[in-house]
């Protein structure tokens, strides 16, 4: 079953120097290490109607339609099927049970800076991980933009 979740920091600083944070690829691979070590993304231009491969070391990975993206304000990836060794697989039984799943970035005018919310749906066996990752990334994504 997918769930959804929420997650969200303060960060003092300029919305652009957030983005950067989060979307630069250097400092992207920072971020999403804490996910997998030596994770990284491809994608032609991050631009709406772009695909995005999402990959670990192995190129093995996701990838994902990029729907929304108004920049340093929201993106909002959609979720479409698996990688192996560099190569878009065929949608299978257990692709169909989280294809079409969402993960949005947005940033807002918050009380103490900008706040940067993480809406994310996860499948069961994935949640206690995210629960506890997702906050430690989001705090990489904070040292990364002063």
């Amino acid at each position: 079953m997918i769930n959804r979740l929420e997650f969200s920091i303060d960060i003092e600083a300029e919305k652009t120097t957030i983005w950067k944070a989060l979307w630069n690829d250097s400092s992207y691979r920072e971020w999403v290490s804490v996910f997998l070590e030596g994770s990284y993304a491809i994608t032609d231009d991050w631009e709406e109607g772009s695909k995005v491969h999402f990959l670990g070391p192995d190129k093995s990975g996701i990838y994902s339609i990029i729907e929304t993206h108004i920049p340093n304000q929201t993106i909002k990836f959609k979720h479409i099927g698996t990688i192996v060794n560099g190569k878009e697989q065929p949608i299978d039984d257990e692709t169909k049970k989280w294809s079409g799943a969402t993960e949005i970035y947005t940033l807002s005018e918050g009380i103490d800076g900008i706040t940067l919310s993480v809406e994310i749906d996860v499948l069961d066996e994935h949640l206690e991980f995210m629960i506890k990752t997702f906050p430690k990334a989001l705090k990489k994504v904070k040292n990364n933009s002063h």
